[in-house]
């Protein structure tokens, strides 16, 4: 989902720029997500993108422990890389 929706960012194009970037969030007991944030940002608009692309997402399945549904904190890095 996340390759086919983000966009590489003009910006960060012009400047060359390529990396990773960390984005964090957590996976609630219905399978929405919360407390989206940027852990690692390469500039040029990279994290504001993955941000957003996180943002439209579609619902995930939520944890299990013991057979309950339960909160899950997750990290999700995205590669920039410039063809």
């Amino acid at each position: 989902f996340i390759y086919s929706n983000i966009t590489y960012p003009a910006e960060a194009k012009d400047a060359g720029i390529e990396g990773m970037c960390v984005i964090s969030f957590i996976v609630e007991k219905d399978g929405n997500l919360s407390n989206i944030e940027v852990l690692r940002d390469i500039g040029g608009g990279c994290g504001a993108e993955c941000e957003r692309v996180v943002n439209s997402m579609p619902q995930w399945k939520a944890g299990k422990q013991s057979g309950k549904d339960v909160r899950v904190s997750y990290k999700l890095p995205v590669r920039f890389k410039l063809q």
